[in-house]
């Protein structure tokens, strides 16, 4: 038997060994049993079909002989080469997560990582806020700079400065360094008198908001418009507002990891039914949001080889301490959804799939992803558990505009944050790229995938600033960032909004 890919529980030469080579075939027979058992069962509809292969995956996973310190030859070997430190400095680890779970703190050595003094260094300004968002728009650091601005929309479920983490692997950074003029939207995270806000609310006071305020200061001049994730998502719906009233603002549209057509969304949909929307409705009721732990939960549920049982092994048998490193101390920093948002993007976006079906409706008005007519710039990622790639890459068939698919090696946060050099660049990183004239992408991706040229090896950073750069409007003098004047005074990047606990 061998392992599925990415399962590398059994990597190890140690479990071939003929006292744990018999333990490690069991369990890999009995995970293909099951995985059998739970498909292809006559009555059953496909949804209810996908929760129990989960649910039975997730107790196969708890009951994995690698978690188990006596079945374990790894586990045995550092035990006996440690006289049982390991066991016990692993204790000491298990007790320290569990206080800091109880207590409501947060994970140990996040605060090495803190906005402003250890990442989200690129200099800037806030030149603009509101209630539910601030701009920040980052200084230059090349004499010319693009005479069209870009704006980035990034997903509120989690902080912005993932895209501006340390300089080695800030996208911010990578992009002010090849002279664009980046602006950026740093979400609010809200509280329990945010509870009746909802997704036009993010809409009107997000996205429109902050490309008039971009607007305002590049009057006569159209914008590049990047967004990631939800944000993607919430991009499209303005965009697709903006063509409905001929407003031609956006020149260009990227979507980073970004689903528009929710009718396969991956794993996540087997938390996302008419019950399990009620009872997180039930649930935000109280408070008037979602607390980001939650979600996280849910998220760790997906990967939990990777992000539960690997670190019980790591951490708690072999007494190791796995190193914060500024991605995982920024996935540590959860933020808050309001509840009616909430409910709203679950209903209307994934249950009732209406924006793929051109019902969605902003303010009444009934609006339609085939009226985006600029070029887009549409990246996935093979293994994103999020906006599993099949799924992004209907966009393509949505919109009736030329667009580059970009299908990028890693996950749906590490294959975003790509840097093309220096200490964080990932050598295994690499990029499928092609162009889709409207109209020619074909309807089933595999069909696409099949069809698609071998991958190209480093970061689809250089890939996405080459095609911007074919794009752009050229270039003038490179001005300091006047920043706006709130409360009296200036602030400088990375503003007031991101700190919020």
């Amino acid at each position: 038997m061998e392992p599925l890919p990415g399962d590398k529980r059994f990597a190890k030469h140690d479990w071939t060994l003929p006292a744990f080579a018999p333990l490690a075939e069991a369990f890999l027979l009995t995970e293909q049993w099951w995985d059998e058992a739970t498909h292809g069962v006559r009555g059953v509809s496909r949804h209810h079909e996908e929760v129990a292969a989960f649910t039975v995956r997730q107790l196969l996973d708890m009951a994995s002989p690698s978690n188990c310190a006596a079945l374990n030859p790894e586990v045995l070997a550092r035990t006996i080469a440690t006289g049982g430190v390991n066991l016990v400095a692993g204790a000491a680890n298990f007790w320290r997560d569990a206080i800091a779970v109880a207590s409501g703190r947060s994970p140990r050595g996040v605060e090495a990582f803190r906005p402003g003094e250890h990442v989200a260094l690129t200099p800037g300004k806030v030149v603009h806020r509101n209630h539910l968002m601030e701009l920040i728009q980052y200084e230059p650091s090349t004499v010319r700079a693009d005479k069209e601005p870009l704006l980035i929309v990034p997903s509120w479920i989690m902080k912005y400065y993932i895209l501006d983490l340390t300089p080695d692997d800030s996208l911010v950074r990578y992009l002010v360094g090849e002279g664009h003029t980046v602006f950026m939207v740093s979400w609010r995270n809200p509280g329990s008198g945010d509870r009746d806000i909802g997704l036009d609310d993010y809409l009107q006071l997000g996205v429109l908001d902050a490309l008039a305020a971009v607007r305002k200061r590049h009057p006569r001049q159209q914008v590049h418009a990047a967004g990631y994730c939800l944000g993607g998502t919430l991009l499209a719906i303005a965009a697709a507002l903006l063509a409905r009233h001929g407003d031609a603002v956006l020149k260009t549209i990227t979507l980073l990891a970004a689903q528009v057509d929710f009718e396969q969304p991956g794993e996540l949909g087997l938390f996302i039914d008419e019950s399990q929307v009620a009872f997180l409705e039930d649930l935000m009721a109280r408070h008037g949001y979602l607390d980001g732990r939650e979600m996280a939960g849910a998220f760790q549920l997906i990967n939990s080889k990777d992000l539960v049982w690997s670190k019980l092994v790591h951490e708690y048998l072999m007494g190791a301490q796995t190193p914060v490193t500024p991605l995982r101390a920024w996935n540590a920093d959860a933020t808050r959804m309001p509840a009616r948002m909430h409910s709203e993007y679950l209903r209307r976006l994934y249950l009732e799939n209406a924006l793929a079906e051109d019902s969605y409706k902003v303010a009444g008005e009934t609006i339609s992803l085939s009226d985006i007519r600029v070029p887009l710039f549409v990246v996935a990622t093979e293994r994103d558990h999020v906006s599993p790639w099949r799924s992004v890459y209907k966009v393509l068939r949505i919109a009736h505009a030329p667009a580059d698919f970009v299908l990028v090696s890693g996950g749906h946060n590490v294959g975003i944050v790509s840097p093309p050099s220096g200490p964080l660049a990932f050598s295994e990183a690499s990029y499928r790229h092609v162009f889709l004239p409207q109209g020619a992408a074909p309807p089933d991706p595999e069909d696409w995938l099949a069809h698609a040229p071998p991958p190209t090896r480093g970061s689809w950073w250089t890939c996405w600033n080459d095609w911007l750069g074919q794009h752009a409007g050229g270039r003038v003098q490179a001005r300091p960032v006047r920043g706006a004047r709130l409360g009296g005074r200036v602030v400088a990047a990375p503003g007031t909004y991101v700190g919020q606990r």
